[in-house]
Protein backbone atom coordinates (compact mmCIF):
# COMPACT_ATOMS: atom_id res chain seq x y z
CA UNK A 1 0.00 0.00 0.00
CA UNK A 2 1.19 3.52 -0.82
CA UNK A 3 1.32 5.72 2.29
CA UNK A 4 2.92 8.98 1.07
CA UNK A 5 0.15 9.92 -1.34
CA UNK A 6 -0.04 12.94 -3.65
CA UNK A 7 -2.79 15.56 -3.59
CA UNK A 8 -5.01 13.77 -6.14
CA UNK A 9 -4.83 10.46 -4.25
CA UNK A 10 -5.49 12.25 -0.97
CA UNK A 11 -8.44 14.31 -2.24
CA UNK A 12 -10.05 11.14 -3.64
CA UNK A 13 -10.37 9.87 -0.04
CA UNK A 14 -11.13 13.21 1.64
CA UNK A 15 -14.25 14.05 3.68
CA UNK A 16 -14.02 17.80 2.76
CA UNK A 17 -16.71 18.89 5.28
CA UNK A 18 -16.77 18.41 9.05
CA UNK A 19 -18.44 15.10 10.01
CA UNK A 20 -21.85 15.59 11.64
CA UNK A 21 -20.86 13.93 14.93
CA UNK A 22 -18.03 16.47 15.39
CA UNK A 23 -20.38 19.35 14.58
CA UNK A 24 -22.76 18.09 17.26
CA UNK A 25 -20.00 17.64 19.82
CA UNK A 26 -18.72 21.15 19.15
CA UNK A 27 -22.25 22.61 19.37
CA UNK A 28 -22.77 20.94 22.75
CA UNK A 29 -19.53 22.39 24.10
CA UNK A 30 -20.13 25.86 22.67
CA UNK A 31 -23.40 26.10 24.64
CA UNK A 32 -21.58 26.26 28.00
CA UNK A 33 -20.19 29.83 27.71
CA UNK A 34 -23.71 31.08 26.90
CA UNK A 35 -25.11 29.33 29.97
CA UNK A 36 -22.41 30.78 32.20
CA UNK A 37 -23.06 34.29 30.82
CA UNK A 38 -26.82 34.06 31.52
CA UNK A 39 -26.55 32.26 34.86
CA UNK A 40 -27.38 35.36 36.95
CA UNK A 41 -30.50 36.19 34.91
CA UNK A 42 -31.64 32.58 35.22
CA UNK A 43 -31.11 32.76 38.99
CA UNK A 44 -33.19 35.95 39.29
CA UNK A 45 -36.19 34.29 37.67
CA UNK A 46 -36.18 31.20 39.89
CA UNK A 47 -35.36 33.26 43.01
CA UNK A 48 -38.38 35.51 42.47
CA UNK A 49 -40.79 32.58 42.02
CA UNK A 50 -42.24 32.50 45.54
CA UNK A 51 -46.04 32.57 45.27
CA UNK A 52 -46.75 29.23 43.59
CA UNK A 53 -44.86 26.72 41.45
CA UNK A 54 -46.27 28.19 38.23
CA UNK A 55 -45.22 31.79 38.89
CA UNK A 56 -42.07 31.00 36.94
CA UNK A 57 -44.16 31.12 33.73
CA UNK A 58 -45.27 34.72 34.39
CA UNK A 59 -41.72 35.78 35.24
CA UNK A 60 -40.37 34.19 32.07
CA UNK A 61 -42.87 36.08 29.93
CA UNK A 62 -42.27 39.36 31.76
CA UNK A 63 -38.46 39.08 31.61
CA UNK A 64 -38.34 38.11 27.90
CA UNK A 65 -35.70 35.55 28.84
CA UNK A 66 -35.45 32.98 26.00
CA UNK A 67 -37.45 29.98 27.18
CA UNK A 68 -35.32 27.43 25.32
CA UNK A 69 -32.25 28.83 27.10
CA UNK A 70 -34.09 28.63 30.44
CA UNK A 71 -34.92 24.98 29.70
CA UNK A 72 -31.30 24.30 28.79
CA UNK A 73 -30.22 25.61 32.20
CA UNK A 74 -32.65 23.16 33.82
CA UNK A 75 -31.33 20.29 31.69
CA UNK A 76 -27.72 21.00 32.67
CA UNK A 77 -28.54 21.40 36.37
CA UNK A 78 -30.45 18.11 36.41
CA UNK A 79 -27.98 16.37 34.06
CA UNK A 80 -31.01 15.54 31.91
CA UNK A 81 -29.85 15.80 28.31
CA UNK A 82 -30.63 14.46 24.85
CA UNK A 83 -30.87 10.72 25.55
CA UNK A 84 -32.98 10.95 28.75
CA UNK A 85 -35.35 13.38 26.98
CA UNK A 86 -35.73 10.97 24.04
CA UNK A 87 -36.41 8.06 26.42
CA UNK A 88 -38.93 10.18 28.31
CA UNK A 89 -40.70 11.03 25.05
CA UNK A 90 -41.04 7.36 24.10
CA UNK A 91 -42.22 6.18 27.52
CA UNK A 92 -44.37 9.25 28.28
CA UNK A 93 -47.86 7.82 27.50
CA UNK A 94 -47.39 4.76 29.72
CA UNK A 95 -45.98 6.78 32.65
CA UNK A 96 -48.21 9.87 32.77
CA UNK A 97 -51.61 8.82 31.39
CA UNK A 98 -54.29 9.70 33.95
CA UNK A 99 -57.39 8.98 31.83
CA UNK A 100 -58.16 8.60 28.16
CA UNK A 101 -56.21 11.25 26.18
CA UNK A 102 -55.21 13.00 29.40
CA UNK A 103 -51.78 13.05 31.00
CA UNK A 104 -50.75 14.53 34.33
CA UNK A 105 -48.10 14.59 37.05
CA UNK A 106 -48.58 15.02 40.80
CA UNK A 107 -45.71 16.71 42.64
CA UNK A 108 -45.00 18.45 45.95
CA UNK A 109 -44.04 22.06 46.51
CA UNK A 110 -43.86 24.02 49.77
CA UNK A 111 -45.62 21.22 51.73
CA UNK A 112 -48.55 21.05 49.29
CA UNK A 113 -49.40 18.65 46.49
CA UNK A 114 -50.13 19.90 42.98
CA UNK A 115 -51.46 18.05 39.96
CA UNK A 116 -50.36 19.47 36.65
CA UNK A 117 -52.21 18.39 33.51
CA UNK A 118 -49.89 18.32 30.51
CA UNK A 119 -50.97 20.69 27.80
CA UNK A 120 -49.03 19.37 24.80
CA UNK A 121 -47.04 16.31 25.81
CA UNK A 122 -46.77 13.63 24.54
CA UNK A 123 -45.34 14.71 21.18
CA UNK A 124 -43.54 12.73 18.49
CA UNK A 125 -39.73 12.76 18.33
CA UNK A 126 -39.21 14.64 21.60
CA UNK A 127 -35.57 15.69 21.82
CA UNK A 128 -33.06 18.55 21.92
CA UNK A 129 -33.78 19.55 18.33
CA UNK A 130 -37.55 19.80 18.77
CA UNK A 131 -37.05 21.85 21.94
CA UNK A 132 -34.39 24.09 20.34
CA UNK A 133 -31.91 23.36 23.12
CA UNK A 134 -29.05 22.03 20.99
CA UNK A 135 -26.19 24.33 19.95
CA UNK A 136 -27.90 25.32 16.72
CA UNK A 137 -31.36 25.71 18.26
CA UNK A 138 -30.19 28.04 21.01
CA UNK A 139 -29.27 30.65 18.40
CA UNK A 140 -33.03 31.23 18.08
CA UNK A 141 -34.80 32.82 21.05
CA UNK A 142 -38.04 30.98 21.78
CA UNK A 143 -41.06 32.28 23.70
CA UNK A 144 -43.16 30.34 26.21
CA UNK A 145 -45.43 27.68 24.70
CA UNK A 146 -47.43 24.81 26.20
CA UNK A 147 -44.67 22.34 25.30
CA UNK A 148 -42.10 24.43 27.21
CA UNK A 149 -44.47 24.68 30.20
CA UNK A 150 -44.79 20.89 30.24
CA UNK A 151 -41.01 20.39 30.10
CA UNK A 152 -40.30 23.05 32.75
CA UNK A 153 -42.68 21.37 35.21
CA UNK A 154 -41.02 18.00 34.61
CA UNK A 155 -37.47 19.30 35.01
CA UNK A 156 -38.21 21.51 38.02
CA UNK A 157 -40.48 19.30 40.10
CA UNK A 158 -40.04 15.77 38.70
CA UNK A 159 -38.03 14.53 41.68
CA UNK A 160 -41.00 15.00 44.07
CA UNK A 161 -43.46 13.16 41.82
CA UNK A 162 -44.69 9.61 42.38
CA UNK A 163 -43.10 8.52 39.09
CA UNK A 164 -39.66 10.11 39.58
CA UNK A 165 -37.82 6.77 39.45
CA UNK A 166 -39.85 5.40 36.57
CA UNK A 167 -39.33 8.54 34.46
CA UNK A 168 -35.69 9.05 35.50
CA UNK A 169 -36.49 12.42 37.10
CA UNK A 170 -34.73 11.89 40.45
CA UNK A 171 -32.29 14.80 39.91
CA UNK A 172 -35.00 17.18 38.61
CA UNK A 173 -35.23 18.94 41.96
CA UNK A 174 -34.45 22.63 41.54
CA UNK A 175 -38.16 23.53 41.82
CA UNK A 176 -38.09 22.54 45.50
CA UNK A 177 -35.78 25.52 46.12
CA UNK A 178 -37.88 28.20 44.36
CA UNK A 179 -37.72 31.55 46.13
CA UNK A 180 -34.87 30.50 48.45
CA UNK A 181 -32.30 32.89 47.01
CA UNK A 182 -29.18 32.01 48.99
CA UNK A 183 -29.63 28.24 48.76
CA UNK A 184 -30.47 28.50 45.05
CA UNK A 185 -27.40 30.58 44.31
CA UNK A 186 -25.12 28.10 46.10
CA UNK A 187 -26.80 25.14 44.36
CA UNK A 188 -26.57 26.64 40.86
CA UNK A 189 -23.02 27.99 41.20
CA UNK A 190 -21.69 24.67 42.50
CA UNK A 191 -23.37 22.76 39.68
CA UNK A 192 -21.85 25.06 37.08
CA UNK A 193 -18.36 24.73 38.56
CA UNK A 194 -18.69 20.99 37.90
CA UNK A 195 -20.00 21.61 34.39
CA UNK A 196 -17.02 23.86 33.62
CA UNK A 197 -14.64 21.16 34.84
CA UNK A 198 -16.32 18.49 32.72
CA UNK A 199 -16.11 20.56 29.53
CA UNK A 200 -12.48 21.40 30.25
CA UNK A 201 -12.72 25.10 29.48
CA UNK A 202 -15.20 25.06 26.64
CA UNK A 203 -13.59 27.83 24.62
CA UNK A 204 -10.41 25.79 24.08
CA UNK A 205 -12.33 22.97 22.44
CA UNK A 206 -12.61 24.03 18.83
CA UNK A 207 -13.56 21.61 16.09
CA UNK A 208 -9.85 21.20 15.38
CA UNK A 209 -9.17 20.09 18.95
CA UNK A 210 -12.10 17.67 18.83
CA UNK A 211 -10.80 16.26 15.54
CA UNK A 212 -7.35 15.81 17.06
CA UNK A 213 -8.80 14.01 20.10
CA UNK A 214 -10.71 11.64 17.84
CA UNK A 215 -7.52 10.67 15.99
CA UNK A 216 -5.67 10.13 19.28
CA UNK A 217 -8.48 7.89 20.55
CA UNK A 218 -8.59 5.89 17.30
CA UNK A 219 -4.81 5.34 17.21
CA UNK A 220 -4.62 4.45 20.92
CA UNK A 221 -7.29 1.79 20.50
CA UNK A 222 -6.02 0.35 17.22
CA UNK A 223 -2.28 0.31 18.08
CA UNK A 224 -2.63 -1.10 21.58
CA UNK A 225 -0.75 -0.70 24.86
CA UNK A 226 2.79 -1.01 23.47
CA UNK A 227 2.42 2.37 21.76
CA UNK A 228 2.20 5.77 23.43
CA UNK A 229 -0.09 8.28 21.68
CA UNK A 230 0.13 11.86 22.99
CA UNK A 231 -1.85 14.93 21.95
CA UNK A 232 0.16 18.18 21.57
CA UNK A 233 3.52 16.50 22.16
CA UNK A 234 7.18 17.33 21.47
CA UNK A 235 10.08 15.44 19.92
CA UNK A 236 13.62 16.41 20.98
CA UNK A 237 15.88 16.75 17.94
CA UNK A 238 19.58 17.39 17.39
CA UNK A 239 19.86 20.53 15.28
CA UNK A 240 16.55 22.01 16.51
CA UNK A 241 17.01 25.27 18.42
CA UNK A 242 14.32 24.84 21.10
CA UNK A 243 15.25 22.72 24.11
CA UNK A 244 11.85 21.15 24.72
CA UNK A 245 11.73 19.86 21.13
CA UNK A 246 9.72 20.21 17.95
CA UNK A 247 5.95 20.50 18.58
CA UNK A 248 3.48 18.15 16.89
CA UNK A 249 -0.29 17.87 17.11
CA UNK A 250 0.16 14.17 17.89
CA UNK A 251 3.28 12.20 18.85
CA UNK A 252 3.35 8.38 18.67
CA UNK A 253 6.21 6.45 20.26
CA UNK A 254 7.22 2.84 20.76
CA UNK A 255 10.48 2.41 22.63
CA UNK A 256 13.02 4.78 21.07
CA UNK A 257 11.09 5.09 17.81
CA UNK A 258 8.99 8.22 17.28
CA UNK A 259 6.58 9.70 14.75
CA UNK A 260 5.29 13.28 14.66
CA UNK A 261 1.81 13.85 13.18
CA UNK A 262 0.37 17.18 12.09
CA UNK A 263 -3.40 17.62 11.63
CA UNK A 264 -5.11 20.23 9.44
CA UNK A 265 -8.82 20.28 8.60
CA UNK A 266 -10.01 23.59 7.14
CA UNK A 267 -13.44 23.99 5.55
CA UNK A 268 -12.74 27.64 4.70
CA UNK A 269 -9.41 28.81 3.33
CA UNK A 270 -6.90 30.45 5.71
CA UNK A 271 -3.15 30.90 6.01
CA UNK A 272 -2.52 28.06 8.51
CA UNK A 273 -1.90 25.52 5.78
CA UNK A 274 0.54 27.91 4.04
CA UNK A 275 2.54 28.24 7.27
CA UNK A 276 2.68 24.45 7.71
CA UNK A 277 3.76 24.06 4.07
CA UNK A 278 6.52 26.67 4.54
CA UNK A 279 7.99 24.64 7.41
CA UNK A 280 7.43 21.17 5.88
CA UNK A 281 10.78 20.57 4.14
CA UNK A 282 12.88 21.66 7.14
CA UNK A 283 10.76 19.65 9.58
CA UNK A 284 11.02 16.50 7.50
CA UNK A 285 14.78 16.94 7.01
CA UNK A 286 15.36 17.37 10.76
CA UNK A 287 13.12 14.42 11.66
CA UNK A 288 14.85 12.13 9.14
CA UNK A 289 18.34 13.17 10.24
CA UNK A 290 17.35 12.12 13.79
CA UNK A 291 15.93 8.80 12.55
CA UNK A 292 12.26 9.70 12.97
CA UNK A 293 9.26 9.87 10.60
CA UNK A 294 6.58 12.52 9.99
CA UNK A 295 2.94 12.15 8.92
CA UNK A 296 0.05 14.47 8.05
CA UNK A 297 -3.73 14.21 8.38
CA UNK A 298 -5.07 16.68 5.80
CA UNK A 299 -8.68 17.37 4.89
CA UNK A 300 -11.30 20.08 4.35
CA UNK A 301 -12.57 21.86 1.27
CA UNK A 302 -10.59 25.01 2.20
CA UNK A 303 -7.31 23.14 2.38
CA UNK A 304 -7.75 21.54 -1.04
CA UNK A 305 -8.19 25.00 -2.56
CA UNK A 306 -4.55 25.63 -1.56
CA UNK A 307 -3.17 23.19 -4.15
CA UNK A 308 0.44 24.31 -3.87
CA UNK A 309 0.51 24.11 -0.06
CA UNK A 310 -1.13 20.66 0.10
CA UNK A 311 1.19 19.36 -2.63
CA UNK A 312 4.21 20.61 -0.66
CA UNK A 313 2.99 18.85 2.49
CA UNK A 314 2.38 15.61 0.56
CA UNK A 315 5.91 15.77 -0.88
CA UNK A 316 7.44 16.29 2.58
CA UNK A 317 5.52 13.56 4.38
CA UNK A 318 6.21 9.87 5.02
CA UNK A 319 2.48 9.12 5.31
CA UNK A 320 -0.46 11.32 4.33
CA UNK A 321 -4.09 10.47 5.09
CA UNK A 322 -7.47 12.23 5.00
CA UNK A 323 -9.98 12.50 7.84
CA UNK A 324 -12.11 9.35 8.23
CA UNK A 325 -12.04 6.11 10.22
CA UNK A 326 -10.84 4.20 7.16
CA UNK A 327 -7.99 6.68 6.67
CA UNK A 328 -7.05 6.49 10.36
CA UNK A 329 -6.78 2.71 9.92
CA UNK A 330 -4.27 3.29 7.11
CA UNK A 331 -2.28 5.64 9.36
CA UNK A 332 -2.40 3.05 12.15
CA UNK A 333 -1.21 0.31 9.78
CA UNK A 334 1.74 2.47 8.69
CA UNK A 335 2.63 3.37 12.29
CA UNK A 336 2.58 -0.31 13.23
CA UNK A 337 5.02 -1.09 10.43
CA UNK A 338 7.55 1.69 10.91
CA UNK A 339 7.59 1.82 14.72
CA UNK A 340 8.25 -1.91 15.18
Amino acid sequence: MKFNRNIQELEGNATLWWPEHLNQANAAISVIPKLLQTQDDFLKIISLSKINPYQVFDLLEASKFPVNLFLKHLCVLADYGGEPIQRLGKAFPSIFQSEENKYSITFSWDSSNYTYEFKQLPVRALGNKKLFIDGEGLIEEKQLTDLYKDMIVLLMFGSTSTVSDEAGLVACEIGTLLGKTEILEKYVKERYINVSRITGGATANSLGQLAQKEIVKHLSQSLGEDYNVISNGYIELNGYEKENGMPFDIVVTKGANKVGIEVSFQVTTNSTIERKAGQAADRMSLMHSNGYKIAYVLDGAGNFQRVSAISTLCTNSDCTVAYSSQEFDILSQWLGQILD
